[in-house]
């Protein structure tokens, strides 16, 4: 994956949709016919896991899995290991999605050790990090995403840590499908906090050319000022990118 600071990442995560194989091989047609090729803009699908090995015959984009499990093979009924998700074609991997620490009491220690799985499987990992509503009216943000950073990255070394095998994704939880999004300076300021803290960790330089999404409640008309005016390097859409054309409408906008 190239880590020039030119190249816009857009990634769809279509969560638990569509409910057909059909329906998504209709989907990943029409997205394929919809966006032009761009050497500028890397587009990423992410679709259930059930889907992967089908759709990956006719996409022509990068495929991820929305999750994964810490151990490469076991007794872990019902879990797909990063290795198996390499094997059916996935390149990325979302990872602590609000969705998977809310509903599936997913904990910042099982993100770590997802991470580090990621890592060994070269996969290329989105971790997702973000405030609740509650927080954010508390004034927590900037406690909440140094705090989910510091522990998801607990023990990788930058040896680890190649800065073309990681991406964070800046999602406001009360953003996520609610219409409700943040002020462009709003998204700025925590993509600056989230350098300053690779930093720390790392160093300058791996800071610098971190790639820094956002995503929650993305559409064709704020986009572009997500990217462009909050200095982010690309996007992570969830229910938008089910609608082939307003998700190419997206990608897009960048090429």
């Amino acid at each position: 994956m190239s880590t020039s600071k030119n190249l816009i990442t857009i990634i769809a995560n279509w969560k638990m949709n569509p409910g057909s194989f059909k329906e998504a091989d209709n989907l990943i047609k029409n997205i394929k016919n919809g966006i032009k090729k761009s050497e500028n803009v890397n587009v990423v699908i992410c679709p259930p896991a059930v889907y992967l090995s089908k759709i990956k015959t006719n996409a022509k984009f990068e495929l991820g899995i929305q999750n994964i499990f810490w151990e490469n093979r076991g007794a872990y009924t019902g879990e797909i290991s990063a290795k198996m998700a390499k094997n059916l074609g996935a390149s990325y991997v979302i990872i602590g999605h609000s969705e998977r620490r809310i509903y599936l009491r997913e904990t910042d220690e099982m993100i770590n050790l997802k991470i580090k799985s990621a890592l060994e499987n070269n996969l290329v990992s989105i971790l997702c990090i973000g405030e609740t509503l509650d927080e954010k009216k508390k004034d927590k943000t900037s406690e909440v995403i140094v705090g989910q950073l510091e522990k998801a990255l607990n023990n990788i070394s930058s040896f680890q840590f190649p800065v073309s095998s990681f991406q964070i994704a800046y999602e406001p939880i009360w953003a996520i499908g609610t219409g409700i999004t943040p002020a462009v300076d709003e998204i700025m300021g925590v993509a600056l906090l989230i350098r300053k803290v690779i930093a720390k960790l790392y160093n300058r330089e791996t800071a610098e050319k971190i790639s820094i999404l956002y995503g929650g409640s993305v559409d064709s008309g704020n986009a572009y000022d997500f990217v462009r005016k909050a200095n982010t390097n690309g996007l992570l859409i969830g229910g938008t990118s089910l609608n082939a054309s307003e998700f190419a409408r997206i990608a897009g906008l960048f090429g």
